[in-house]
This record gives structure tokens, C-alpha cells and sequence, in this order.
């Protein structure tokens, strides 16, 4: 299941979405989330699963890379759906006990479900897309209006851009920390789950100290090279708006046109 997790890791590819302005990914990406909560009936989730659909192909990576990453939130899915299918009021289909399955719970269970799986994927899509690099510019130029009420837009950026940047390195460590405690006997499946959470501490005691062991190497090496953020840092690829990214804007602000009109329309 570690190695499923997507979100953080980068694919790369000479597609037109890999070489397109990290701003205009994200604001695709934000567009994409808003449309996800717009849509409530199949025919709007069938125009967000076209769009989707067309960006994943567009962007050249594997569609089977892309759907692994949904492994690691199957437990997450499947809890929500029970709820929303348990504690939803209405039209009472089934009572089994104490546990009334309604039919606007079935319905919300199917909607959130879509749309957690639709923001995953969506999520994962500007990652692997994206380089941190590219990301940190991109967010650091999008919030750069917020420097007039003073939030420090770049010391947000770049603590994203780390914390993006340790996520395969930190699933890459647990995997390693995982198979040798396995090796010396210990075990992460079996037992009850007061068992199981007593298991994760030969596994959770080494990597927060190698996470925190990283993290300190990481702040020395920033304070040796003198490293302090600003205004008046400069960038290496300093960031430009081509053709291809009018022509995005211009198919984002279509599809949430789309989403809006479908929402007014209470399609």
C-alpha cells in the first residue's frame, strides 16, 4: 500500500501538460475540485469523468499509475460510504436492526465517493505533472498579492514544495524500516487492533527520528548556503505564459461555465 501512494511523486513525460505553467495547472486543479462539488446528477459527473479522462490521456501517464494511488484510500472510501449510507435520513429502503439504509443515503454514499476518488486523482494528475520546482514557483507567483497584508508567500510555497518533496521520500524510508523489523520478527498483520497500533511502534520510533534527522540536515544545508527568501530572490527559469496555457485557461473557464450552468439548472 505505501508504494500505491501518488500524490508527491512526479512522472516525467514531454506532454503539453508536463511543459504548460505550473499556475495554470493549478488553477486547473482548483477548478476541477470546485466542478467536483457543482455536479450532482450522473449527466455532470459524466462531463467531470470526459474532462478528466481527456487530461489524464493528454498528459501520457499511465492510466494504471494514475488509479494504483487509489489503493492507499480504499479504507477511507469504504468508511465514508458506510456512514453516508447509515446516518443519511430519508426514504427508508431497508432497516437490518438498529441500522436504517435509506435511499438519499445510497445516493450521497455514491456522490462522495465519486467526488473523493475524482479529487484524488485530480490531485495526483498536477504532481506527477509538476515538478517541485515548478510547483513552488507556481504557488509563490499565484499568492504573491498577499505579500501587500504581509503573509510570507515564500516561506509558505517553499514549506510545500519540502513537504511534497518528503512524501516519497518518507514512504520509501517506511518501506525500508518495514521489511527489516519484518525480518527480525515482527509482526504488522495479525492480532487484534489494540495489537496492531502496539506493532506500529518498532515502525513509527525510526522513521520520526529519520524524518527529524533529514529535516535538521536539510535547515544546516539551507543556513550553510546562506539561504533566505524575499522579493528580491531571483529564479532560474523564471515563469512565462505561452499559447498552450491561453488555450487552457480558456477550455477551464468553458468547463466551469459547464459545472455552473448544470448547478442552476439542477441537472
Amino acid at each position: 500500500m505505501i508504494r500505491d501512494i501518488t500524490i508527491g511523486q512526479y512522472y516525467p513525460a514531454k506532454s503539453v501538460i508536463h511543459r504548460m505553467d505550473p499556475r495554470t495547472k493549478l488553477f486547473g486543479t482548483l477548478i476541477f475540485i470546485i466542478s467536483v462539488f457543482l455536479f450532482r446528477s450522473v449527466a455532470g459527473y459524466a462531463v467531470a469523468t470526459l474532462f478528466l479522462a481527456g487530461m489524464i490521456t493528454i498528459s501520457q501517464v499511465p492510466v494504471k499509475f494514475i488509479f494504483k494511488g487509489l489503493k492507499a484510500i480504499f479504507m477511507i472510501l469504504l468508511i465514508t460510504m458506510v456512514f453516508n449510507i447509515l446516518l443519511t435520513p430519508g426514504e427508508v429502503l431497508w432497516k437490518i436492526g438498529i441500522f436504517t439504509i435509506t435511499k438519499e443515503g445510497i445516493s450521497m454514499a455514491v456522490r462522495m465517493a465519486i467526488r473523493l476518488i475524482y479529487l484524488v486523482i485530480g490531485s495526483s494528475l498536477m504532481t506527477l505533472t509538476t515538478t517541485p520546482n515548478q510547483l513552488t514557483d507556481g504557488l509563490e507567483k499565484s499568492l504573491r498579492p498577499l505579500n501587500k497584508i504581509h503573509v510570507p508567500v515564500h516561506e509558505i510555497a517553499m514549506m510545500m514544495s519540502i513537504a511534497l518533496r518528503f512524501i516519497p521520500i518518507l514512504l520509501e524510508e517506511t518501506d525500508k524500516i518495514m521489511k527489516a523489523q519484518i525480518a527480525r520478527g515482527a509482526d504488522f498483520e495479525n492480532g487484534n487492533m489494540i495489537q496492531k497500533v502496539k506493532n506500529m511502534v518498532p515502525l513509527l520510533v525510526p522513521l520520526f527520528i529519520s524524518a527529524f534527522r533529514r529535516a535538521n540536515d536539510l535547515a544546516m544545508a539551507m543556513e550553510a548556503r546562506c539561504y533566505h527568501g524575499g522579493d528580491h530572490r531571483t529564479q532560474m527559469k523564471p515563469l512565462h505564459y505561452a499559447k498552450r496555457d491561453h488555450v487552457a485557461y480558456l477550455v477551464l473557464f468553458v468547463y466551469l461555465a459547464v459545472a455552473i450552468g448544470f448547478r442552476v439548472m439542477g441537472w
